[in-house]
């Protein structure tokens, strides 16, 4: 019976969610400040898409927020990375979220003076991506600096457990805010809701010690700007497995993300009201509790074929809710889909850093965050044309279908990410 019980406790180790890099100070008060921030960026990112959707009527102008929200990031987020890696990344991070709060500051003053224009609220989101391009590399790099590299896959999951956690409750919380109080009163509520949160994130990069470059013999580091993007990747052109974990990501966003299509669906079939927020929810949902039973994650091997799994049971996934008629199974469809996600990202991230020098942390951090950031904008953009042509339906799930079948297709025409394995084995009960 002691047997027994032992190997249940060991079991669920395995499944837990690692925890030890909250041990870390410096880690853990990055963890909170950056966790009571994403509630709001969540809140906002659900009442920007409604705003505009209640402005024009028309979800192909909800796509447009997409392309608002991706150009600024793929020119400033590869600059961005650059910054990173030449100057102070606490200073740099500084910068960035002081740029974004101000953003947040311009949604809720249009907002309260009721300005009602798309051209407006199209250059807010552009003002707002340009901050979130130039901070998010200078964070994601910190992290190897924080933590010794054991616990780098483990702080990994954390983050995405955390960020997801925010999406589950922040787009609730914007569905009963909008739903009880209307668009009117809901949007500047909503906003100022982000306004507020996002002092935690400010006070913990202020708490932060500095962290200027290293030195490196040749001086790469210390290049900023074009030549330190194109060394950045020159760098990732020479590394085939994390090209093709990028370019299966780049796949699954662009052609599954179906997000550009809730308004319309949370209001044609669902009746409005609260679907919304449960729509925003659902993807983040399945990847909350994909975060907290990850103990397994890390001690996958094989894991580019874990890779192309995750990413193919992504589309398809999608593909199965957009054909859902109800409302709890769509968001059951989705949260699958959220799992999935959630498993994908992990293994890329901890390939990146696992991969990357500290010399080209920022700058491939910069190029993951045009993918991961992008890929979803692009997405927005493709749902919303193809509904505009062809319908919600065929937009949704004909995206879902063709991207499970392109990721297989990369992966057999270039096997390099299938022959991937992890170089070790990390978790808090290695044996």
């Amino acid at each position: 019976m002691t047997q027994l019980k032992g190997g249940r406790r060991r079991g669920a180790r395995r499944l837990a969610i690692d925890l030890r890099p909250l041990s870390v100070p410096a880690y853990r008060r990055l963890w909170l400040g950056n966790t009571v921030a994403s509630f709001g960026f969540q809140v906002t990112a659900v009442a920007v898409p409604v705003e505009m959707y209640a402005l024009t009527r028309d979800s192909l102008w909800v796509g447009l927020l997409g392309v608002a929200g991706f150009v600024p990031l793929l020119v400033f987020g590869l600059w961005g990375g650059a910054v990173a890696d030449a100057r102070d990344r606490r200073r740099v991070l500084l910068g960035g979220s002081a740029l974004l709060w101000a953003s947040v500051l311009a949604l809720l003053a249009q907002s309260l003076v009721d300005v009602g224009s798309a051209a407006l609220l199209l250059g807010l989101v552009t003002v707002h991506s340009i901050a979130f391009a130039i901070s998010s590399p200078a964070r994601s790099a910190i992290l190897p600096r924080l933590l010794p590299p054991e616990l780098v896959p483990a702080a990994t999951t954390l983050n995405y457990t955390t960020f997801t956690a925010a999406s589950v409750v922040g787009p609730l919380a914007a569905g009963l805010i909008l739903a009880g109080f209307g668009t009117d009163v809901g949007l500047p509520i909503a906003y100022a809701l982000d306004a507020v949160l996002f002092t935690g994130m400010v006070v913990a990069t202020l708490r932060l010690p500095a962290m200027p470059p290293e030195p490196v013999a040749d001086g790469e580091a210390r290049r900023g700007g074009l030549a330190g993007i194109v060394d950045g990747l020159r760098y990732l052109a020479t590394t085939p497995v994390l090209l093709l974990s990028f370019a299966i990501d780049l796949i699954a966003m662009i052609l599954a993300m179906p997000r550009a299509l809730f308004p319309e669906v949370a209001e044609s079939r669902f009746g409005g009201g609260a679907a919304v927020g449960w729509l925003y929810s659902a993807i983040a949902i399945g990847a909350m509790l994909g975060g907290l039973t990850s103990g397994w994650i890390g001690r996958i091997r094989r894991q580019g074929v874990a890779l192309v799994v995750a990413v193919v049971g992504w589309g398809l996934a999608v593909a199965a809710a957009g054909l859902a008629g109800q409302l709890w199974l769509m968001v059951l469809l989705l949260a699958v889909a959220g799992a999935a996600d959630l498993v994908s990202a992990v293994l890329r991230q901890s390939m990146l850093l696992v991969y990357a020098p500290d010399r080209m942390r920022g700058r491939l951090q910069g190029v993951n965050i045009v993918v991961v950031a992008g890929g979803p904008r692009l997405g927005d953009l493709r749902a919303g044309t193809m509904a505009a042509g062809f319908g919600g339906g065929v937009a949704w799930v004909g995206g879902g279908l063709g991207a499970a079948v392109l990721a297989v297709a990369l992966a057999v025409a270039f096997p390099a990410l299938l022959r991937y394995r992890a170089t070790a084995v990390t978790g808090p009960d290695r044996e």
